[in-house]
């Protein structure tokens, strides 16, 4: 029942109607409560499509469970739900600031995106991982999204700056063996660099509303 009921958030929202998906020909603010990939900047620019991902069977080095980035455009893990630090923080359909803090919940599985000391596998950077249960994890969740306008806009490229410890969500291009061959390790960076560029290109994204007592979709 509780791999079942992970999966509902999911089915939720592609069967809420009047949502958007795919990619937006007018890019506009991202929202909270939207559900989003998340792509690696630096390697659209390189010609590849790689996004952020989660999968419950696979563990990290510490033990929690894996964040790493892939190439298959049709892979349902991965999908973020954006949240604020708590639910009455960011509001569902309420634009996400530049220099807010939020949540990204993975939508399959209900855990957060985070980072803690414990060196990544591959390039020794800070390992990245998913942590929680049902969207529930602790203080080591939270993400400022670093970004030059006054929000979040869809298709910007944005930074993910952790709160905790300082680091940037970063992919640099180190590929795994088995039992994940060929995905991509995500980590943690102390320094901003073209390394942690993302950008939020497709999804399905909850339309702001003028009256904050009511969220309409797109």
């Amino acid at each position: 029942m509780r791999g079942g009921r992970r999966l509902f958030p999911l089915l939720l929202l592609a069967l809420l109607p009047g949502l958007c998906h795919g990619r937006e020909t007018a890019p506009g603010a991202v929202t909270c409560g939207s559900g989003a990939k998340l792509f690696s900047h630096v390697f659209l620019n390189w010609g590849g499509g790689i996004r952020l991902v989660s999968f419950n069977s696979i563990q990290t080095g510490s033990g929690q469970q894996s964040v790493t980035g892939v190439e298959a455009s049709d892979d349902a893990n991965s999908y973020w739900r954006i949240r604020g630090k708590s639910d009455s923080s960011c509001q569902r359909g309420t634009p996400v600031k530049c220099g807010q803090a939020i949540r990204l919940t993975h939508v399959n599985t209900g855990k957060n995106l985070h980072t803690h000391h414990f060196p990544s596998p591959l390039s020794n950077n800070q390992e990245v991982s998913a942590f929680g249960d049902d969207g529930e994890g602790d203080d080591l969740d939270f993400w400022i999204v670093q970004c030059s306008g006054t929000y979040w806009e869809r298709e910007d490229a944005v930074r993910f700056k952790h709160v905790g410890t300082e680091v940037f969500l970063s992919i640099t291009g180190e590929q795994y063996g088995h039992p994940i061959r060929g995905q991509r390790e995500v980590h943690g960076m102390p320094a901003a660099n073209h390394h942690n560029y993302w950008k939020a290109m497709e999804g399905i994204f909850i339309k702001p509303s003028p009256d904050p007592a009511k969220h309409d979709e797109l």
